[in-house]
């Protein structure tokens, strides 16, 4: 298969995929059934959740600075924020570019090297995996006896134990083959798995480490947050456990990436989280629509000012 049919099916995938979903999310719970959870929606929920969002972009945008510093660039808020919000946007249109863009434009406004700049950006991303890793975690914990009677109800315990160790084991024998093997994909998972601990590490010998973690975890506190405040939105998911939050929540996070900024998937993935609980395909539809609506008008409106703004703010400051 050619470079250029790759890159088009990484384009194509991924918004069909988006589109299929949205046909069939609203196959299941039509528009105007939706719009009608919205006009009976109290919207100070989700101005509150709007607002929380906005302030987990912001503080990533404050927290790429600490890990510039270190290689020399002060490189001005305004630029950081609108680079992180620009970024968010372009993430709608091509996966993954904006993390291509938000270094390119500290190339061309803050004279920081692209290479840097886009290091940076990945060790940001390993640290909010480490994150992401530890709510759920946390979620299992905190679940762990009703996930397993889900799962012995669902299906045969022994079953599932069977299946636990028939994956420890493949997961041992694969590792063994890694680290014996010298194959291009065995290298490159090496070169990849060593990359996530070199950047993991990193985090603590920045200057700012301390501020750095501060900031990590208010991020993702703020993105916890605003899915659960957005949820009082509604009467029909105003009272669901704090646990079915964090399992939707999870679920929802993991949606975004597999389609634009989770076009499609996001109330769909809120939806299975939520069922867990007994909760209604209708009202978690309906939600999951909402938060990933509002969340998105956010990033639409201060993604394009930032694009426009941009050169602009930066002739001005020359």
């Amino acid at each position: 298969m050619s470079l250029k049919i790759k890159r088009i099916l990484k384009i194509t995938l991924p918004l069909l995929l988006g589109v299929f979903l949205v046909w069939y999310s609203l196959k299941a719970v039509p528009l105007a059934k939706i719009y009608e959870y919205w006009q009976t929606a109290s919207k100070e929920w989700i101005l509150l959740g709007v607002f929380f969002g906005l302030l987990s972009h912001l503080s990533r945008a404050y927290r790429w600075r600490f890990q510039l510093e270190p290689m020399g660039y002060n490189i001005k808020l305004a630029n950081s924020v609108m680079a992180v919000m620009a970024a968010y946007l372009i993430n709608y249109t091509i996966p993954r570019a904006g993390e291509v863009a938000r270094a390119s434009i500290l190339t061309n406004y803050e004279e920081v090297p692209f290479e840097k700049g886009f290091g940076t950006i990945v060790a940001e991303r390993i640290a909010d995996m480490l994150v992401m890793l530890g709510i759920i975690t946390i979620t299992l914990f905190l679940q762990f006896d009703f996930i397993y009677g889900f799962l012995t109800e669902k299906f045969n315990p022994v079953k599932i134990i069977i299946g636990l160790v028939g994956l420890l084991v493949l997961a041992l024998i694969f590792t063994m083959f890694i680290k014996r093997s010298s194959s291009k994909l065995a290298l490159k998972i090496k070169t990849f798995v060593s990359g996530l601990i070199e950047g993991a590490l990193s985090i603590f010998k920045m200057k700012k480490k301390w501020a750095y973690i501060f900031h990590t975890l208010f991020i993702w506190g703020m993105y916890v947050l605003m899915f659960y405040v957005t949820s009082f939105a509604l009467n029909e998911t105003s009272n669901i456990p704090f646990s079915a939050i964090l399992i939707g929540f999870i679920a929802a996070s993991f949606s975004i990436a597999a389609t634009n900024g989770g076009i499609g998937a996001y109330p769909l993935a809120v939806y299975l989280g939520f069922s867990l609980f007994a909760i209604p395909e209708e009202p978690s539809i309906a939600f999951g629509y909402i938060m990933w609506a509002s969340q998105t008008l956010l990033i639409i409106v201060f993604g394009a000012l930032s694009l426009f703004y941009l050169p602009i703010y930066n002739r001005i400051k020359k």
